[in-house]
């Protein structure tokens, strides 16, 4: 929106051009994400509190636990508010990418949202049904996937990459959508079992997110995306604006949700930016490249797998508890060293991605 304004007085003063620079408008975007939640977070937690909005706690979880029921929960929609109004300040609105992004997410967000007021104003404790559940984050995937589709150009827009390997390419076609749309309902679903403590997922989020980013201005970048040998997809770096929104409205966010929390992003939160990651990276062709940066994530979603199959086929359980952070916790690690070690793993998992961008 201010792109455009600038664009304006550009005609009377040259130095409105600086925004429309890439990298400029990207770190506005981090700063006017990270300034709304500051500046919307302490109102949205008395809000929270007010209404007594809080987070409930299992029994048969880890007995630390138990002092945080009636957290403040749900506020995940602060970091919403703060991506959305960034992401329409600062990017270009004329391009299809943002606004596929921007949706994606935000759709996400209405389903983690029904579903946590179901279980915390209504008192449902099962929320919104899970085949509800599923069948709405299918409907969003696949209404993404399919915009994405039909609107490519086909190319480049509809192959797979993989890391370390230059001349391995996979034309997908069709498949292109059912790839997506696993991408975008799994990292959804990954970020939000990773959401059990003080500031897990929302660092990982961030630190991911904002490789993503590095990944969105090389590929729209002709000149670096030939020099690094990945593909080259025109209007694609406009994506780094809605990548350092989430950044900045994640940092802003774990301001209040660093241990000991001061509230949690429940399922709107959860949901939405997993979603957001999970687009991103089918936009940007770096699907693979996003199991590995979040491999966090992937671990979580199959320590759950891994403890419910073998539970059902043997009775036994894997580990004492999942998600995995969970069965650390339990076997008599703090909290915050779960979190920290967990964000360690996170910073050398997203280098091992950025280094796939030369190392091929």
């Amino acid at each position: 929106m201010l792109k455009y304004l600038a664009e304006y007085l550009s005609e009377f003063y040259s130095g409105f051009n600086v925004f429309q620079y890439l990298t400029f408008r990207s770190i506005l975007g981090v700063l006017t994400a990270l300034l709304l939640s500051f500046i919307i977070g302490p109102r949205m937690i008395r809000c929270l509190s007010h209404y007594q909005i809080g987070q409930q706690v299992r029994d048969d979880g880890p007995q630390a636990h138990l002092s945080k029921a009636g957290t403040p929960t749900m506020g995940g929609a602060l970091i919403l508010v703060a991506i959305s109004i960034s992401t329409l300040l600062w990017a270009d609105l004329s391009n299809r990418y943002v606004w596929i992004v921007l949706l994606t997410m935000l759709v996400f967000g209405v389903i983690g949202w029904v579903d946590d007021y179901k279980k915390l104003v209504l008192k449902n404790s099962k929320g919104l049904a899970a085949k509800y559940k599923y069948f709405w984050q299918s409907v969003g995937a696949l209404g993404a996937m399919l915009v994405l589709y039909f609107t490519s150009n086909g190319g480049h827009e509809l192959q797979l990459f993989v890391p370390f390997f230059k001349e391995t390419v996979i034309d997908l076609g069709v498949f292109y959508v059912v790839l997506g749309y696993f991408v975008i309902v799994g990292s959804s679903n990954a970020v939000n079992l990773t959401d059990g403590l003080d500031g897990l997922a929302i660092m990982p989020t961030v630190l991911v997110a904002g490789a993503l980013g590095v990944f969105a201005y090389a590929s729209g970048n002709a000149s670096f995306a030939q020099y690094l040998v990945i593909p080259n997809l025109q209007g694609v770096g406009e994506v780094i604006v809605f990548c350092g929104a989430i950044v900045g409205a994640g940092l802003g966010f774990l301001w209040f949700n660093a241990y000991p929390a001061q509230v949690f992003m429940g399922d709107v939160g959860a949901l939405a930016l997993g979603a957001a990651l999970g687009v991103v990276a089918v936009v940007v062709r770096q699907e693979l490249v996003l199991l590995i940066m979040g491999g966090v994530f992937v671990m979580e979603t199959v320590s759950v797998i891994l403890q419910v199959g073998s539970y059902k086929l043997t009775g036994r359980r894997i580990f004492r508890m999942a998600p995995l952070h969970h069965h650390f916790e339990l076997k008599g690690w703090p909290e915050p060293r779960v979190i920290v070690r967990f964000w360690i793993i996170t910073v050398i998992l997203v280098l091992i991605g950025l280094a796939t961008l030369k190392v091929r």
